[in-house]
Parts: structure tokens; C-alpha cells; sequence
């Protein structure tokens, strides 16, 4: 089975949750064990967060919006969160010289939830596109095939 589905969301808070829900109702009607889709769920949170928090800004072209693109297919669920915001200047940048209980924490969680991350700019403008993903595991009693 495959199944994708992209968003074109506003930098606003409201819009983690919506994200965050819309992937785990997909995992579950496509019969996705809990465990790995709220594993995906957590990464996906985070990722919007740090696009709302950081992915605009006073540059010329920035945008109020981001997107997020999950893709299903057939043993791994990949994901993609997308920004206009300054991007990362230097590697270094994407690793937090410091972590706290407010700062920092985003990108260690998705590189401990995920299998494979990468963080990089977009092609031939700016902002950041982190994405990630993680192979799947399925329920016994998948809810679509008991519908």
C-alpha cells in the first residue's frame, strides 16, 4: 500500500497538532503498529515546531507557511518538513551548541526516533528541509482490512 499526502500549513502552533494528527490517522487506518507511529508522530511534532519557530523571518521572500509531506509506501514511512526561513549557514549550525529544557531538544529527538534523518537546505533557495524516516511495522488486525 501506498499513500502520501503533502500540507501547506501557516507558522502558527495551532498547525503542529493538525500535522501530528493527520499522520497518526493515516498510520492507523493503514494499519501501522502504535508504537512505530508514535514514534513518527513525536518527530513530526517537532519538526513543525522548529519550522513555526524558525523557518521565516525578515528575509526577502520568506514565507508564513511551511509543509510537511508524508509518504507511505509499502515498508517505511518517509517525511518531510519544509521551511523558507535563513537555513543553516555552516553543519555545525544544525547541531545545538547547547541543549536545555527550552533549546535544543527537537533535532536529537527526531535522530533517535527516525532511522535515517538529513537536514539540508532547499534547492536553489532558502530554507531548511528536514526529513526523515523509519521502517514500519503493522498491527495483526489492520483497521482498514476490517472495514
Amino acid at each position: 500500500m501506498s499513500i502520501w499526502w503533502s500540507l501547506h500549513l501557516r507558522r502558527e502552533a495551532a498547525s503542529v497538532p493538525l500535522a501530528r494528527r493527520l499522520l497518526i490517522g493515516t498510520m492507523e487506518t493503514a494499519g501501522v503498529d502504535p508504537d512505530v507511529s508514535y514514534d513518527l508522530s513525536v518527530a513530526l511534532s517537532e519538526a513543525c515546531a522548529n519550522a513555526v519557530e524558525h523557518g521565516g523571518g525578515s528575509r526577502e521572500g520568506s514565507s508564513e507557511a511551511y509543509r510537511v509531506t508524508a509518504y507511505l509506501d509499502g515498508e517505511k514511512c518517509r517525511i518531510e518538513v519544509a521551511d523558507s526561513g535563513p537555513g543553516f549557514t555552516r553543519t555545525q549550525d544544525i547541531r545545538p551548541a547547547r541543549v536545555d529544557a527550552e533549546h535544543g531538544r527537537g533535532l536529537c529527538l527526531i535522530r533517535e526516533l527516525a532511522d535515517h534523518v538529513h537536514i539540508g537546505a532547499k534547492p536553489g533557495r532558502g530554507g531548511t528541509v528536514v526529513s526523515f524516516d523509519k521502517m514500519l511495522k503493522w498491527k495483526k488486525d489492520p483497521s482498514l482490512l476490517t472495514a
